[in-house]
């Protein structure tokens, strides 16, 4: 933690030209990058979320220690069908993690949401499908580093960005190459895919001009647009190799008698898809249920145990049974309902804050009503409250004005094959951090003193 740092930062934008001009600038650059969810501004705030060089050398190799027992889920769940029915999956989503990516990886890129406090680093939530934001942070780093306020800063601190689209380029790339078992003759061509106006659509375009800048023919396009045919996949006569896929199977699964072409090109293995189907293994949230159950303990080593032990919160999928929490032995039911302040229901399948129910925020009555909800539903989670991370930040308000406010702050880690990357940082003034439900992103400097 570097509260200094933040308090330096803050002290430049007493300094009202500077902070004038920082401004001007922010909007401008917003604007030119497209950087917009929703149609209202991703990032509306005049500072970017500071971590110290040590922080993120120790969250880096958490990160990648409970990657690596999260590759382990995926092993022994192609061969064992109790952690498939632990995690959740439906009959459909059985069939498509079936088939077999041709790469080893469960996940190539994947995001791992987390709260960095003094005292604690804790994960909340792994997006294992198709996670968004690494191209928005990506322009986020070039328009923060161009604020008068920032390069004030960094007269006095060391600052490092961390862009993400070139490891995700690689990614796919490297994905590719191992589906086909060798180097591609030619650059392979890469569509993006996702459900027509999505709000995301922006990114889209972002890394469709990276790739194309990189040498790599890119499209952007819907499942309703494919067409397969003599096993090839296209879209308007563009052939497609790789498919990043941005389409969520939740979304695609309502459409896909009706729009197979992308699902027949993965079962004839005529394109490479990253993230393919098998990823939705743990994408579940009962990922954590799966992680953090002394029955599984045997799948991982020492380390990851007391990384698991440390860091990802103790889960349950909500159900009728005993079960253990911290050595005893309790009714899962019961102690649910007896111990709403220290838990959140959630729903196993789910992204945007959709159906949580927070049990320090509720009453009595609805904390009960949203268990009974969560009990006939049927696939829901139970998750132990882990600390959260609260700073101040210079927040703009509609008219532009500064005004600074508290806000959660929600870092997220983007790994790529396993690896730590890049990373941002979501921002609310609720206790949702998450652009969907109305909060904001900032990039994540790695700074030092200089």
């Amino acid at each position: 933690m570097f509260p200094e740092a933040v308090a330096r930062y803050h002290d430049l934008l007493a300094d009202q030209k500077l902070a004038d001009d920082s401004v001007t600038l922010l909007d401008q650059g917003l604007e030119n990058a497209r950087l917009i969810f929703g149609g209202r501004r991703l990032s509306p705030y005049l500072r970017p979320h500071f971590v110290s060089e040590t922080d993120f050398a120790r969250i880096t190799t958490i990160c990648e220690t409970v990657w690596s027992a999260i590759q382990k889920v995926k092993d022994a769940a192609i061969h064992d069908n109790t952690i498939v029915d632990d995690l959740g999956l439906s009959a459909v989503e059985r069939e498509l993690v079936a088939i077999d990516p041709g790469y080893s990886a469960v996940s190539p890129t994947a995001r791992l949401d987390s709260f960095l406090t003094k005292s604690a680093y804790s994960f909340v939530e792994l997006n294992g499908e198709s996670p968004a934001g690494i191209a928005y942070a990506d322009a986020a780093y070039d328009i923060f580093s161009s604020l008068p306020v920032m390069k004030a800063f960094a007269t006095e601190y060391n600052v490092r960005a961390m862009y993400g689209s070139q490891y995700m380029l690689d990614v796919l790339l490297k994905s590719h190459e191992e589906y086909l078992g060798k180097k591609p003759e030619h650059p392979p061509h890469i569509a993006i895919v996702d459900l027509p106006d999505v709000p995301t659509v922006k990114e889209f375009e972002l890394f469709r001009e990276f790739f194309e800048r990189a040498g790599y023919p890119s499209v952007i396009c819907t499942p309703q647009q494919l067409e397969f045919q003599d096993n090839t996949l296209s879209v308007d006569g563009f052939k497609i190799d790789i498919v990043y896929k941005r389409l969520l199977v939740n979304e695609y699964l309502p459409i896909i008698e009706d729009y197979p072409a992308l699902l027949d090109a993965y079962k004839a293995h005529a394109i490479c898809m990253v993230n393919s189907f098998r990823s939705k293994l743990i994408h579940k949230k009962a990922l954590f249920a799966v992680l953090t159950d002394n029955k599984r303990a045997a799948l991982f080593s020492p380390t990851e145990l007391e990384a698991i032990k440390a860091h990802v919160p103790w889960t349950r999928v909500v159900r009728s049974e005993r079960t253990e929490y911290k050595g005893d032995e309790v009714d899962l039911l019961e102690f649910v309902l007896k111990n709403s302040e220290r838990l959140v229901l959630k729903p196993n399948d789910d992204y945007g804050g959709h159906g949580i129910t927070i049990g320090w925020n509720a009453e009595a009555s609805a904390w009960q009503a949203a268990l009974e909800k969560a009990v006939a539903n049927g696939d829901y989670l139970v998750q132990e409250r882990v600390p959260t991370a609260r700073e101040t930040f210079p927040a703009l308000t509609e008219d532009g004005k500064i005004e600074f406010a508290e806000q959660l702050v929600d870092l997220d880690p983007l790994l790529f094959n396993g690896r730590v990357g890049s990373a941002f940082t979501r921002l609310s003034y609720t206790e949702l951090a998450n652009v969907s439900s109305g909060g904001g992103m900032v990039p994540t400097y790695i700074i030092s003193k200089k």
